[in-house]
């Protein structure tokens, strides 16, 4: 909503405002959906996965596994990879839904822009190589979040303090590595 209003008077400056569909959901579909739901996955999720293997690092609940003969990674990092590779394409599909509905809210309930002026610059700018874009960053953050947290919470070090320290670092290497990355998948995509 904040996008489609400062937006929208960014746009009335140049007498482009019926852009203001498009422009909201090109910005939501190709940078600010897959980017704002991967940090926030990365603030709830990624913590807590974290945690929770590097808990089980320090209880030697991974050490009983390999005791056992069973491989730690087949029941610890890949259940979770995929889980992380299909749930935050959903997230990022419900986060661009709400936000292109939020702008319709402000452009035409609150600024005027018709309501068909809105969907129907949506419908003739937005393409699928778009929507695929955001998929593919979508896609590729799951992965970096979830292995990234695994990889932390499975050599944390001892004590609450190893863990506490391995939380940490996990969720500040992966919102520094989603944003290098969708810069370079960015300037990747674009070509």
């Amino acid at each position: 909503m904040v996008l489609a209003l400062q937006t929208y008077y960014a746009l009335v400056k140049f007498g482009a405002e019926t852009s203001l569909g498009p422009v909201v959901a090109l910005s939501l579909i190709r940078e600010l959906g897959p980017v704002l739901s991967a940090l926030m996955v990365t603030g709830r999720a990624g913590s807590a996965l974290t945690a929770e293997i590097g808990i089980m690092r320090i209880s030697e609940q991974i050490d009983a596994l390999d005791a056992m003969a069973l491989n730690p990674y087949k029941y610890l990092v890949i259940p979770n990879l995929l889980a992380g590779i299909i749930s935050l394409p959903l997230l990022n599909a419900i986060f661009v839904v709400v936000g292109v509905w939020g702008g319709y809210a402000v452009g035409v309930g609150l600024t005027g822009v018709s309501s068909g002026t809105y969907f129907g610059g949506i419908r003739d700018f937005v393409s699928a190589k778009d929507i695929l874009e955001g998929l593919y960053k979508s896609l590729s953050f799951g992965m970096l979040i979830t292995w990234i947290s695994c990889y932390k919470g499975y050599f944390t070090g001892y004590g609450a303090e190893g863990v506490s320290k391995a939380t940490t670092q996990a969720v500040v290497l992966s919102s520094v590595t989603i944003l290098i990355w969708d810069y370079f998948m960015t300037s990747i995509l674009l070509t």
